[in-house]
């Protein structure tokens, strides 16, 4: 109680010499007592001994005025002190207040070295400012002048006082968007952002195109958008990708990329999407010619139905993990359209489509020129003995998992190899040099070839395949992870199995004039010597833009050095593994990924502004 009291006790102005008194517990009541008690005493000496008592008090009063005097000049002394500390105070909260006015105009840090810096913001106020109030007592906002009980979160004032709690929070709020609006984005974020960008080829060196610029624009802003008009079909597949990247194609966002003109609908990831909208689609679209349905996790046979009902021209279908279509409905699709469809890949099927359902595709659907099965659990090698009926098939791509021994790989390369244009044939384990050479001697037009993750067919193999073949030279390699798989001998046995040095140099040869993409990732028996001999700087491909080496542990800054001098169209060239490439100069327009030990070292030659195409540019804007 006696807390509150204090607290509320009203006080008023005092002056120098109470000031000084109350400091050194001086009180005028205590100088009015001595003196009362030292004038009786001298009375008493006085009565006692006679004449001599007159001079003891007259010396008494001049004592006591002597102490007096003193004690108002010290007070007078105390006073000028404290003027001068308080004019000392202001003056440097002024020039805090400056300074920090100067460097919000400014928008950027004072430096170090500056008269401001030796002045911290609020340190007078600390040092000389009255202490805190005790929780529980009251106190007025410095802000709205409200009365309020003092806690231990009450939060300070511009001035040095308090706040109540609603300003408080305002100046919470204030300094949080303060704090945010001169936050700068962290620089490892933006770095992790271009190597995302390059890593899924979007990577551009100078300025984005306008267009790139709008797509992303739009991107950004889905929400606010309601229609995209009449976009060419080339920018809707872009913005369907962008959407399918960012996860937000929704049942919303789905309806700007429908239209009654369109002929064809890319729907890359249809995961959000229910039953009814794929009935919206095919209302909205029924004159579609193409339909690319990727994640249709909730495709059902009702959809199927609509879609064999509203779509009469469907000629490419691609559907990708839709595992709630049944049996019959696979059969209803193939009769519906036979004759009319063209192309059909399927990906990540697992409980309805079988090796019936292909017989019932090939029986229906003869002019098939384009077919993919990847991951479809339950087919199995009976499946390549319906597909070798195909007459017109040019490209076909299988990924399967179950056993399928190489005879039958070699039936359906020599029933429709002569017409292939593309051959895609990975994780088949047990394929060997016969396959190779089957390709070898049936296939004479392919211009894109993938042979990937197998452990049985030997460098001897692709060397025969590559080596006086009718076949054109091909613009796609991807034979990644032909290799031997023994850890206990992890350099291979002496013949070599998978991509080896022999047959990179005869694929190089063969291929190297025209080629655009090779994929030779943990080809581990490719030697170093095999490298410089292909990569030496004097030989040029002048096709090739993509390069993936990763895990061919021989690769090093030399080789690297190498394939930028032979090949000058290259943009990317991904090397995850090669731990010796640490020094090496990275032409302008290509992106090195993968070397974690090379990045402080990687010196990017030719990345300056060019001021006079600059310059040129801006002439035929202005004359334009």
């Amino acid at each position: 109680m006696s807390g509150r009291r204090g607290g509320n006790r009203i006080r008023g102005p005092q002056s120098a010499l109470t000031d000084f008194l109350a400091a050194n517990n001086i009180s005028a009541q205590q100088i009015r007592d001595d003196y009362e008690r030292r004038r009786r005493e001298s009375e008493q000496d006085a009565q006692a001994a006679g004449e001599g008592s007159s001079t003891a008090v007259q010396d008494d009063a001049e004592e006591v005025a002597a102490a007096v005097a003193a004690a108002e000049e010290a007070a007078e002394a105390a006073a000028e002190n404290t003027r001068k500390r308080k004019r000392n105070e202001k003056e440097a909260i002024e020039k805090i207040k400056k300074g920090k006015a100067k460097k919000q105009k400014k928008g950027k840090k004072a430096d170090s070295d500056d008269e401001d810096g030796d002045y911290d913001d609020g340190l007078g106020k600390e040092m000389y400012s009255k202490s805190r109030p005790a929780p529980g007592q009251f106190e007025h906002c410095e802000i709205c002048n409200k009365r309020f009980t003092v806690t231990p979160y009450s939060k300070d004032g511009p001035d040095g006082g308090l706040v109540c709690t609603p300003c408080g929070k305002e100046l919470a709020k204030d300094a949080k968007a303060e704090k945010k609006a001169v936050a700068k984005k962290p620089a490892g974020r933006k770095r992790r952002k271009i190597e995302s960008d390059r890593l899924d080829g979007v990577l551009h060196n100078g300025s984005k195109t306008l267009q790139q610029l709008c797509i992303e624009k739009v991107a950004k802003h889905h929400d606010d958008i309601e229609e995209f008009g009449d976009m060419p079909q080339s920018i809707l597949d872009r913005l369907g990708e962008i959407f399918a990247k960012k996860r937000v194609l929704n049942p919303r966002t789905l309806k700007l990329f429908l239209r009654p003109d369109l002929d064809g609908v890319a729907v890359h990831d249809a995961a959000y999407l229910e039953v009814e909208d794929y009935e919206q689609m095919f209302a909205v679209s029924p004159h579609v010619r193409k339909v690319v349905l990727r994640n249709a996790c909730q495709l059902k046979d009702a959809g199927v139905e609509y879609m064999l009902e509203k779509c009469d021209n469907l000629e490419y279908i691609q559907l990708y993990a839709a595992n709630l279509v049944t049996e019959e409905a696979w059969y209803k699709l193939f009769q519906r359209y036979n004759e009319k469809l063209k192309a059909v890949k399927l990906q990540w099927l697992d409980a309805a489509f079988e090796d019936e359902a292909v017989e019932e595709m090939v029986r229906s659907c003869p002019n098939l020129e384009r077919v993919k099965f990847k991951l479809c659990r339950r087919l199995g090698q009976d499946t390549l003995a319906h597909l070798s009926q195909l007459k017109h098939l040019k490209h076909l791509s299988l990924q399967i998992k179950n056993p399928v021994e190489s005879d039958a790989l070699i039936s359906v390369i020599q029933s429709v190899g002569h017409n292939l244009q593309t051959l895609s044939l990975e994780t088949f384990l047990d394929a060997d040099d016969a396959v190779l050479q089957s390709i070898h001697d049936n296939c004479t037009n392919l211009s894109k070839l993938r042979f990937t993750e197998n452990d049985t067919a030997t460098d001897a193999g692709f060397t025969a395949l590559f080596t006086d073949w009718k076949n054109p030279p091909l613009t796609f390699v991807d034979a990644n992870s032909t290799r031997d798989v023994d850890n206990n001998n992890p350099h291979g046995p002496d013949d070599p199995i998978g991509l080896a040095s022999n047959g990179f140099k005869a694929l190089m040869a063969h291929s190297g004039s025209t080629l655009q993409h090779l994929d030779i990732a943990s080809c581990r028996h490719i030697s170093g010597s095999a490298f410089i001999d292909v990569f030496n700087g004097s030989t040029i491909y002048p096709a090739l833009e993509t390069l993936n080496l990763s895990f061919c542990n021989v690769v090093d800054q030399h080789i690297v050095a190498g394939i930028f001098k032979s090949c000058p169209a290259l943009k990317k060239i991904t090397a995850f593994g090669c731990f010796y490439v640490l020094d090496v100069v990275v032409p302008r327009g290509v992106a090195l990924i993968g070397v974690p030990k090379a990045q402080d070292a990687i010196e990017q030659i030719g990345v300056g502004v060019d001021v006079e195409g600059a310059l040129g540019l801006m002439r035929e804007i202005a004359a334009f």
